[in-house]
């Protein structure tokens, strides 16, 4: 889908439901938890936090659901396998469910240990510091929408911890060996997915697209793709989308995966077998076989990222409540059901309302997709997360999916034979033409240096200049071709330079404003 027609929906959309409507919704749903927490918890002592931190993260779900969802479908949408509509429903639906049933029950209060809450001595500085780091990771991520950038949702609440943390207890609160993971997966996980989905693309281009009888190629190899998603995402599922309800460990995962991928694969040849007798042999109808595993992928990363990165929103929510409750400091509590539905409801919620904004930048504005290359890119998010977390890899899963968009898109830049071609003749014929301005030149110059020359020398001399004119003229067009030419790139160079802009400055920014709201919510409570 290009950005025009995205453009086009966008301002559809904004006819149909305008932005003080689309704030209006936000705000109401803010308001229920605002009240449903006040009423359930109003003679609990202390309760003010409590409530102030279901608010913090109601908004903080509503903007993981607005940034961060739109790399599951994102890609689907720009490849036209589904429409914005039927992908806001689909990944809405799944993230919530992936919330609720698979979100937890137990999550580690300081995300991913970046502090020592023992060095936080005061419960009620320790809630100081939940509420302050679940606003200015809110902030941070409300604004990174705004300017169109996906960013991690899970390094924006590692800076709010860390951020008031520090101002909280001092920079020996911080885990510095953590910090420096995290750091590192600023690197390794658009790298990792760039390479795996670049890879995917390439299989395909070589195996299939680049054959003389397509159809036949992808009879072969296609259900061997959807074979390898099923156990990508079965295994994905069994380790990271379904920890709460089953424990196992990777060997196992994998060989559920492959029995699981075996039984899809057996299932699922005769049905393209069918299906590629009936599509073109070209491009476009290749592209048709990878629309409805598409949607399953879109719909299976929205169900794993609603398990994993609910906690973003409700971890430090529950940190709150358990403090509140127990006016202690734990390193890891039970999460209430109430807790939870916040922020599966909040992600659906900010997913509906403000998801498309990212969803055009993840699926069209970075490079041009299509369903092989969207492909590419859910199997490199489902493949980088199973490879890295059995190397201890820190990755993030937004990153991984900005990254195989990435990776995509510069393989085409090396691949597209066509586009290749059309630079190599152009200065092939630049190169000859030069070369034969630059020998009528060295021509016109010896004929004019002659002392006597003749009637026919003079004729040459004229003929020399004209073609010398036309030839100067032919080179300079050809020059420029050649030069627009090289500078034809796949991948956007403008929006890659934001979106890394935003990914370097995302753990500073919301350490920075962190640590002021943390100081406020201090100095107020002091006066």
């Amino acid at each position: 889908m290009d950005i025009q027609t995205l453009d086009r929906i966008d301002r559809a959309t904004e006819k149909t439901l305008p932005s003080f409507a689309k704030f209006s919704l936000a705000l109401l749903f803010v308001v229920i938890v605002f009240l449903w927490s006040y009423a359930s918890h109003g003679d609990i002592h202390n309760n003010t936090f409590l409530v102030i931190g279901a608010v913090f993260g109601a908004y903080m779900a509503m903007n993981i659901g607005a940034n961060d969802v739109a790399n599951n479908v994102g890609p689907a949408v720009g490849s036209k396998a589904m429409t914005l509509m039927w992908a806001i429903i689909i990944a809405a639906v799944f993230e919530a469910l992936g919330a609720l049933i698979a979100g937890g029950d137990v999550v580690k209060t300081i995300k991913k240990g970046i502090i020592d809450p023992a060095l936080i001595e005061n419960p009620e500085v320790f809630i100081w510091a939940m509420t302050a780091a679940l606003l200015s990771a809110a902030i941070w991520l409300n604004f990174a929408t705004s300017i169109g950038a996906p960013v991690s949702t899970t390094h924006s609440i590692v800076g709010g911890v860390m951020g008031a943390g520090t101002a909280a207890a001092g920079f020996s609160i911080v885990s510095w060996s953590t910090m420096g993971k995290i750091a590192a997966s600023w690197v390794i996980s658009p790298i990792l997915g760039g390479i795996i989905a670049a890879a995917f693309l390439f299989f395909i281009k070589k195996n299939i697209i680049f054959k003389k009888d397509l159809k036949e190629s992808a009879s072969k190899f296609v259900p061997l793709l959807v074979a390898i998603m099923a156990w990508a995402f079965s295994t994905y599922l069994i380790l990271k989308g379904l920890k709460k309800l089953i424990k196992i460990d990777f060997f196992w995962a994998s060989v559920i995966g492959i029995i699981f991928a075996l039984i899809v694969y057996i299932l699922i040849k005769p049905i393209i077998i069918k299906a590629s007798k009936k599509i073109q042999n070209d491009r476009d109808g290749i592209n048709k076989l990878f629309t409805i595993p598409l949607i399953f992928a879109a719909a299976l990363l929205s169900f794993a990222h609603g398990a994993n990165d609910v906690a973003n929103a409700i971890g430090p929510l529950a940190a709150i409540n358990d403090a509140v409750m127990s006016h202690e400091i734990s390193s890891n509590v039970g999460i209430p059901l109430w807790v939870m539905a916040v922020g599966a409801i909040g992600l659906a919620i900010g997913l509906a309302l403000y998801g498309p904004k990212l969803i055009k930048t993840v699926g069209s504005e970075i490079t041009e997709l299509d369903q092989i290359r969207a492909f590419s890119i859910a199997m490199a998010a489902a493949v980088t997360v199973i490879v890295a977390s059995q190397l201890g890899l820190p990755v993030s899963s937004t990153h991984i999916a900005v990254g195989g968009v990435f990776g995509v898109g510069f393989l085409r830049e090396w691949l597209d034979s066509s586009e290749a071609k059309f630079i190599r003749d152009t200065r092939r014929k630049f190169k000859k033409d030069k070369k034969l301005l630059e020998s009528y030149e060295e021509e016109l110059v010896k004929l004019e240096a002659l002392e006597k020359k003749g009637k026919s020398d003079y004729v040459k001399i004229a003929g020399l200049y004209k073609s010398i004119d036309e030839k100067i003229e032919q080179v300079k067009k050809e020059k420029r071709e050649f030069k627009i030419a090289k500078r034809v790139k796949y991948v956007k160079r403008d929006a890659v330079k934001k979106i890394i802009a935003a990914w370097l400055i995302t753990v500073p920014a919301a350490a920075l404003l962190s640590a002021c709201i943390f100081f406020m919510i201090k100095g107020f409570m002091a006066s």
